[in-house]
Formats: structure tokens, sequence, C-alpha cells
């Protein structure tokens, strides 16, 4: 299959997808389904067909499907018990309503720094809705903010998978990725921002009821202190992060505490903590409590996990085309400068949807392309490590696995994802690159 073919391919199923989901209001999962399905007959041999989809599936069930489930079910307890409510009020006493929205922000910029965004979200995500209702914002608008601030460190900055594999690859430092890294990531998460508050305005919202509604009413009462309420939230996220930074700070010395800090700090086993950690806010500590709750969130979690995960079949056999791959091999024959590997990162992320796969692939072509295209040195390295950054966050979609834990745990209209973050993702890849640029000048 040509590059153009595959373009136009992976155009076409996104496009159709929009229909399916916005248009004629099919099941998300449906329709990514039978999108796949149908770009696979076209893409590989029958055969091969049935274990693609199985593959794409099963792999995003094993990368996300105990986070969803965990992080369900703290979103529940948090939410039944009035905690988001006690952290929401906190806030915004702090804030005022009016910067309800920039509060978000910092908070997912910051919570971003070490964890991966889709933990951070769906972390976060109860304490956003609340937020939401109370300075009585936009929603699409609100889950656009925080899923933009924790993004654009996510592509951007060690310790992040993507960002730290790619760096070893073609040798960046990684002291230097991390100054640099923040300096492209602080204006990308503005215009993120900027351009959500934007388009946000010419969207009409259509939000969906809270599951939990019906269970809230056993839990009424006296809403938790602040401090209690924002535990299992903050416990998991110091646990990532203390996880994820002992593996750069101790590796030499101390190889035995860093496996165990590792171990805690995975995102499975530190939301499973939070999730331990919330039910002590539950005013009746009993089985018959726990078991409700664990109900209730094991509901809301499915649908959240089988959407997702058809999002990965939808990227799975978009992978099958190799357009990323064909685009790799074009690109490499041009004399564009740090266009190359900006370019490079960008169709790969478009075509496969992950930002991770997107920026270790394109490091992996890059690396030894760098003398013959002109780059020598540790600094033109890093301004090519920051290019192919940038380019790893444009544009997220449908098949990314985050545009679905944004979608569903927001509750909000895939379309108006798609019209929010989608667009505000291709904004800040441009910011991101713009920046990138400019530091090249001063390097």
């Amino acid at each position: 299959m040509s590059l153009v073919t595959g373009l136009i391919l992976i155009l076409g199923g996104i496009i159709l997808i929009i229909i399916l989901t916005s248009w004629l209001r099919i099941n998300s999962f449906l329709s990514l389904f039978i999108v796949s399905l149908l770009m696979a007959l076209i893409v590989l041999p029958v055969e091969d067909i049935v274990p693609a989809l199985k593959k794409g599936f099963g792999d995003t069930m094993a990368s996300i499907g105990l986070i969803i489930v965990f992080g369900a079910v703290i979103g529940v307890t948090l939410d039944i018990t009035g905690a988001t409510l006690s952290m929401a009020n906190f806030i915004l006493k702090k804030t005022g309503n009016r910067n309800a929205s920039l509060s978000m922000t910092l908070t997912g910029f910051i919570t971003g720094l070490p964890i991966f965004c889709d933990s951070g979200f769906i972390v976060l995500s109860g304490l956003n809705r609340s937020l939401t209702a109370r300075s009585r914002l936009n929603p699409v608008f609100m889950s656009s903010v925080l899923a933009c601030s924790l993004y654009s460190v996510h592509c951007l900055i060690p310790p992040h998978p993507g960002a730290t594999a790619a760096a070893g690859i073609i040798g960046a430092g990684i002291g230097q990725l991390v100054l640099a890294g923040l300096a492209v990531a602080i204006p990308a998460t503005v215009t993120g921002y900027l351009w959500s508050r934007f388009i946000s305005r010419r969207v009409k919202t259509k939000t969906d009821s809270n599951s939990v509604s019906e269970i809230k009413e056993s839990f009424s009462g006296n809403l938790p202190a602040p401090g209690r309420s924002f535990v299992p939230i903050v416990v998991p996220l110091l646990m990532i992060t203390f996880g994820s930074l002992s593996g750069i700070i101790f590796i030499d010395n101390s190889p035995a505490f860093v496996r165990i800090s590792a171990f805690a700090g995975d995102p499975v086993i530190a939301l499973m903590t939070g999730m331990f950690l919330s039910f002590l806010l539950l005013p009746v500590f009993r089985k018959d409590t726990i078991n409700q709750v664990l109900s209730a969130a094991i509901e809301k979690a499915g649908p959240i996990i089988i959407i997702t995960a058809a999002g990965g079949i939808f990227g799975a056999i978009i992978r099958e085309t190799g357009t990323g791959e064909q685009a790799g091999e074009f690109l490499s024959r041009t004399n564009l400068g740090l266009f190359i590997p900006f370019l490079l990162a960008f169709i790969l992320k478009t075509a496969q949807g992950s930002s991770t796969v997107a920026v270790i692939t394109a490091a992996s072509i890059m690396a030894p392309m760098m003398t013959g295209l002109g780059f020598s040195g540790s600094t033109d390295t890093l301004l090519v490590m920051l290019a192919m950054g940038a380019g790893s966050m444009m544009v997220s979609h449908a098949n990314d696995s985050y545009f679905w834990v944004i979608t569903n745990f927001s509750k909000i209209d895939a379309g108006d994802t798609l019209r929010v973050y989608s667009t505000s993702t291709f904004i800040m890849g441009i910011t991101s690159f713009a920046a990138v640029l400019l530091l090249s000048v001063f390097l």
C-alpha cells in the first residue's frame, strides 16, 4: 500500500467514526469496531484479520484496564462521600469561580510531570467534574484544559517513557531535556488553554447524568475535610512520582531500592493504594458499603474499558497499513532540518495513536541519520529530541486511548472531544515546534 493510499484510508476511517458516533449516534464501541473491521478487510489477508483485532483489543486492556477500574473506584468513592465537592469548595475559596479553569490547568501540569497523562486524568476527573459544576463552566472546556496540561508534559519531559527512551536512543541528555522540555511545554499548555476556551464557546454541551446518583443518598451528611479528601489522589500521585524519579536518581547506588520503588510507583499499585485509602472516607466502613461502591464503580468502568480497548483495535489496524514507516523513509530523503523529526513524529502519532510509540519510533529512524542530516553535538541532539516531542503531540484523535479516557471519564460527546481537545493538540504541537525553532536560534 502506497503512502498516499494509506493516508487516505486513515483519514476516511476517522471521518467514518465521526459520522457514526456524532451524526448517527451509534455506540462508540460498535462504531470503532465496524470501522476497524472494514479497514482490516482492506489492509490484511483474511486469516490475519481476527488476530489483529484481538491483539489491538488485548494490548490496550493490558496497558490501561486495571488503571481504569481502580481509578473508577476512587472516583465513585470520592463522589458519593462528597469528597470531590469538599475539594472543589476548597479550591474555589482560594481561586474564585472565575479562575477554576486556570487552577485545573496548573494542577494538571504539575501532576503530569511525573505520571502518564491517562493515569493523571483518571485520578483528577472527579475533582474536575466537581469544579466544573461548582464554577458552572463549560464541561468540555474544563475537560480539555485538564487533558491538555497533562498531555503537554507527557510528550516532552522525562521520566515519561517516550521522552526517556527516545533520549536514550539518540543520546540526548536527560537533565537538559527536562529543563528545555519545560520551556517548550509551558507555551504549549498556554495555547492549548486559550484555544480550548475559544473553540468550546461554539460547542453545545451534552453531558450524561451521574451514574452514582442512586447510591449517593446512602452517604449523605457532612462533607469530609479537604485534607482527608485529597489523600486518595495525592498519595498515588506521590507514589508514581517517587517511583519514576528513583529510577533516575538512585539507579547506580541502590538497585534493590529502585526495584521496590518502581513496583510501588507502578500506576496499577499506586491507584490500588488510592482505592483502599478512599474507602476510609466512607462514613460506614462495612463490607456491604464497600461492595455497593465497587458495584457502582465496575458498572461505570466497564463501558469505558470496552470503548478504550476498541480505540486500541483501531490504532492496531492503522499500524498494519505501514503508513508511519513509509512516511519515515520519505522524509529521510528530504532536506528539511528540524522539520524532519517533527513531521516524522507527527505522522507516526496521527497514524497509530500513541505518542510514546511515535517518539520512540521516530528516534529509532533518526538515530542512524543524525550525522548525515547535519545534526551533531549535544545541542542539535536536544533540539531533535524536542522537535520529535512536539510532533508526537499532534493529533490525538479516535485511535488514541487517551482520547477515549477523556471522553468517557468526562461524560462528554466524542464529537465535542474531537472539536475541542483534538484541535487543541494540533495547536499545541505547532506551538511547541515554534518554541523549538526559537530555542534553536539561541542555543
